[in-house]
């Protein structure tokens, strides 16, 4: 449900928090997670394939649109003693490309061990590694953008 176009009293009963977007960024791969001030926990939404550029921002604009996010947060890949490498430069200049692309306020959070924390999340629920390959980069977004909201008392 949209708060677009309402007013009068539907208007002041609808209330939803602000959403955000948790992104972690593969060269194979792009994972998404949403959470919002209301809940305060972030969710796997779903896994992209890399396209090129172009069309990666196309259906993160889509992504953007459909779930009415207002805020994105890439994760950092920096080294484990917290330098920044190649990866950690590819993300900060995609951070910079879908602020300026798809004008929105774009953060960027330390993912250190968020891979290996999604693997864990998925095998305490019982998904396997195989079943779960597909489903743990969606689940690193969500720890990417869960620390980021617990880091701001979000």
């Amino acid at each position: 449900m949209s708060s677009r176009g309402l007013t009068g009293p539907k208007a002041a009963a609808y209330i939803r928090g602000m959403r955000y977007l948790g992104v972690d960024l593969g060269r194979a791969r792009i994972g998404l997670a949403l959470a919002d001030d209301v809940l305060r926990s972030a969710s796997p939404l779903k896994t992209l394939h890399r396209q090129g550029s172009a069309k990666d921002l196309a259906e993160l604009r889509r992504v953007l649109e459909e779930w009415e996010v207002e805020q994105a947060v890439v994760g950092l890949p920096l080294n484990m003693d917290g330098t920044e490498g190649a990866s950690a430069r590819l993300a900060r200049a995609f951070a910079a490309g879908l602020a300026a692309e798809l004008e929105i306020p774009v953060d960027l959070f330390d993912e250190r061990l968020s891979t290996f924390e999604a693997e864990e999340r998925l095998r305490a629920r019982g998904i396997s590694a195989r079943e779960g390959r597909s489903r743990v980069d969606a689940e690193a977004a969500a720890v990417i953008l869960q620390g980021w909201l617990e880091a701001r008392g979000r």
